[in-house]
């Protein structure tokens, strides 16, 4: 697998002349074009508008893409958008998806590589109503198990897996919809969340034996990550031949990158302020969601000991071989082989950070501390 590329191309003779009279050693921002106009780039989300993408929303209205030269456009995705599809036809120059389901495009012939590795942690979750006993994958064995699909499931059918438990027999499985409705209704006994997103919306819902809020006491969660079957999710991808062969294309990489980074680190120290330009952009669930998502997705990001953006080889090495390795229901795996090509660089990422560090940003967040957050009913 290919990983080197160079990221410090020039943005054009007349930027090399003015820094190195300058004596510059910082990576080149962004072309800004003629007469200093702004590069137009647009970002593919792989969901609606929420603060799981709230480090490209800050960037954006911070000023931070226009800091490195660039007028960033977010797409907002759905459940209809494939984001890595979207960057592969050209229609984004660079797009937001989960590493198993665009290696899978990139199997079936998209031309997309990983630049920027954002979150180093799994947020999907297995949750299920304390008094059903389930707490671990075995617990699972005869029960009702809610599943998305759509490459959303493969972390589970590893866990049932390594549980010994055949995912198409030992279990019923469910498709459900992207909400929670069928475990409060009794429809299933185990039900997929993510961690910033569904299993708050349980969260935010009436106990109807309390008359209250349900806690995290009235509920079991299996975390991938702990049992050792979490694969690689949030990622910015880049179209691989314009990485290989346009240098502008390359420096606006580096630069989206530094800026979207900063985003990040921003809404690690700023949770409060991300959700309310979460929300100013048109979430569609409240506030209070909105600070709950924030929260959880800082703890899925950080700390990042390399630095955010870098790829962790072995969390990728493990998500390949579960897409290999794991089938679902229907006997199928994400992947029939290991990616070709050049998958994923690091070269963007790491020069985007030397920027940042040269200019006093925490990359790491070793002293991240998550905030408390209070939900309100159907998170307002």
């Amino acid at each position: 697998m290919r990983r080197g590329l160079a990221a410090g191309a020039t943005a054009g003779l007349v930027m090399m002349a003015v820094l190195a009279a300058c004596g510059a050693s910082r990576d080149e921002p962004g072309d800004r074009g003629v007469a200093g106009r702004l590069t137009a780039v647009r970002l593919q989300l792989q969901w609606y508008t929420q603060a799981q993408f709230a480090g490209y929303i800050a960037a954006r209205d911070k000023g931070f893409y226009a800091d490195v030269g660039l007028n960033v456009e977010i797409l907002e995705g759905g459940a209809d958008v494939v984001p890595q599809e979207v960057l592969a036809r050209g229609d984004a120059d660079f797009a937001i998806a989960w590493v198993p389901k665009a290696l899978a495009s990139r199997e079936r012939g998209a031309r997309i590589t990983e630049v920027g590795q954002i979150f180093r942690r799994s947020g999907t979750w297995q949750v299920s109503f304390a008094d059903r006993g389930i707490e671990r994958p075995a617990d699972l064995r005869g029960r009702r198990v809610g599943t998305w699909g759509f490459g959303n499931e493969y972390e589970l059918f590893a866990g049932l897996s390594g549980a010994g438990l055949d995912p198409g027999s030992d279990v019923a499985l469910v498709q459900q919809d992207f909400d929670v409705t069928a475990l409060l209704s009794g429809d299933i006994d185990a039900v997929a969340a993510m961690s910033y997103n569904e299993y708050a919306q349980i969260l935010e819902a009436v106990n109807p034996a309390t008359g209250k809020l349900y806690t995290s006491r009235d509920l079991a969660v299996i975390d991938w990550n702990e049992v050792g079957t979490a694969m690689l999710q949030d990622a910015i991808w880049a179209v691989t031949p314009r990485l290989e062969a346009d240098a502008a294309y390359r420096q606006t990489t580096t630069s989206f990158l530094e800026a979207s980074l900063r985003g990040w680190a921003y809404c690690r120290d700023n949770a409060e302020e991300c959700r309310d330009l979460v929300v100013a952009a048109g979430s569609q669930l409240g506030a209070s969601h909105q600070l709950w998502q924030m929260n959880e997705v800082n703890k899925l990001i950080w700390p990042t000991p390399e630095g955010i953006g870098v790829v962790d080889r072995t969390s990728w090495d493990r998500t390949v071989r579960i897409a290999r390795g794991t089938r679902n229901a229907q006997g199928q795996t994400v992947l029939r082989a290991d990616p070709a090509g050049l998958a994923y660089t690091d070269e963007f990422a790491r020069a985007a950070l030397r920027n940042l560090r040269a200019a006093g940003v925490d990359v790491t967040g070793e002293s991240f501390e998550p905030v408390e957050v209070t939900l309100s009913p159907d998170g307002v």
